[in-house]
């Protein structure tokens, strides 16, 4: 009986482990981290953002396991989806950097100006998307 619960236990664990190692070392390969690094003119600071990154992935999963509530639960709420929409953005702005994406869509399209108009909606769509899914349907 231990010994199944032990090997479910290890199994689960190593395959989480495969899955965050995959995903962290696919963010760090597609250069989000130096890219935000050289923008920003913090390229000494790179390492800590990789593991700022790993520590907050880790964080989160152990109070998600473990399902500790902290006392100011819902500002960390907030904070949490606050840092998680900068995440994403920056996620999503490297891989269209990567895959040249806006370029490709600008010259097809013939746009000249506005571009970060474009950029802004794709930001105001996804955050409303957001706000719908958690207010109107429920999250």
């Amino acid at each position: 009986m231990y010994l199944k619960e032990a090997v479910m236990v290890f199994t689960g664990l190593a395959a989480g482990g495969m899955v965050a190692a995959g995903t962290f070392a696919f963010i760090v390969m597609i250069g989000i981290f130096t890219r935000l690094a050289h923008r920003t003119r913090t390229s000494q600071y790179t390492s800590l953002f990789e593991n700022a990154v790993i520590l907050g992935g880790t964080l989160g999963n152990i109070l998600f396991i473990y399902e500790i509530k902290l006392p100011f639960y819902y500002i960390g709420i907030v904070l949490f989806g606050f840092f998680c929409g900068i995440f994403v953005g920056c996620l999503a702005m490297a891989l269209a950097e990567v895959l040249k994406i806006f370029p490709v869509f600008v010259k097809r399209v013939g746009l000249v100006e506005g571009i970060q108009y474009i950029v802004l909606s794709i930001a105001a769509g996804k955050c409303l998307g957001a706000v719908l899914q958690l207010f109107v349907l429920g999250g």
